[in-house]
């Protein structure tokens, strides 16, 4: 209503969510209907707008002027602040507000990490309004990206590296040896390398760090042909026209940049950074 949607919208929206009845389905047999009185209809394609809407009053713990930020996407919440004050007090204020809108904070889930020069220095400890420790932690994992503890911001590639090895060899396992180069690195093109680069066009990463990376592919190249040389190795991709992560990473940088500037969200507004 505050948002000024009109009546006859909203009704269908009351009357929608309101009659919601399921029931469980086990091998053959079925349980009793019943009611569901609260949340949104999974796979729904307003339930993402309805969810966000719902918990839109969180944004108003945040503060742009003392670098203070609520990161929201879906149910996972990240809290930003420069200072430990400031985020036990942003803290605070997520629990009160979820509180007042029936949800709750999964403390087992939750975590704290520290970025900055002085990454290291012990720590206050961070307790909920129960007195449940939120305990400090040096790599967390949020929507997939894991992030380290670090003088700046920095990702961690090490689970990166393990998806890749994970999936290419359950595919060499299988058809390395039967089927053609072409079709095992079609294979690895599409099976291996969104895993081998999930979130990272989103990361700075150094040049030590996407050397690790091709490293990963040149060690596949190096199993599959049989050899120890890179020059072999070298030669190998650029007949077959295999892009090295280096490369495919530094042009999805470009495209995130692109959508990233004609966001028009407030990160690019106020000059997110992480201090």
């Amino acid at each position: 209503m505050n948002r000024r949607i009109p009546v006859e919208l909203l009704n269908i929206l009351h009357f929608w969510l309101s009659a919601c009845y399921v029931s469980v389905k086990w091998f053959d047999a079925w349980s009793n209907v019943f009611k569901v009185g609260f949340g949104v209809r999974q796979g729904s394609v307003l339930s993402p707008f309805l969810f966000a809407v719902y918990l839109d009053d969180l944004a108003k713990s945040c503060d742009s002027k003392r670098n203070v930020f609520i990161v929201l996407y879906a149910d996972d919440i990240l809290l930003v602040a420069p200072t430990l004050c400031q985020l036990d007090s942003l803290f605070k204020s997520c629990e009160r507000e979820l509180n007042l809108l029936d949800m709750a904070i999964n403390y087992k889930k939750s975590v704290c990490l520290r970025i900055g020069p002085r990454m290291d220095a012990r720590c206050a400890t961070l307790s909920s309004s129960a007195g449940i420790v939120i305990p400090w932690v040096k790599e967390i994992r949020y929507l997939g990206v894991y992030i380290a503890q670090s003088r700046t911001f920095k990702c961690s590639l090490s689970s990166n590296r393990k998806a890749f090895y994970h999936s290419a060899n359950a595919i060499f396992g299988k058809v390395g040896r039967v089927a053609s180069e072409e079709v095992v690195l079609q294979l690895i093109n599409s099976k291996c390398m969104p895993s081998l680069l999930y979130g990272l066009e989103a990361c700075p990463l150094v040049k030590s760090e996407l050397s690790s990376l091709d490293f990963v592919i040149n060690r596949f190249f190096m199993k599959m042909f049989r050899t120890n040389t890179i020059e072999i190795v070298r030669n190998c991709q650029s007949y077959l026209g295999f892009n090295l992560p280096s490369d495919l990473w530094s042009n999805r940088v470009k495209r995130f940049d692109v959508k990233y500037a004609t966001s028009g969200g407030s990160f690019v507004k106020y000059g997110f950074t992480v201090a």
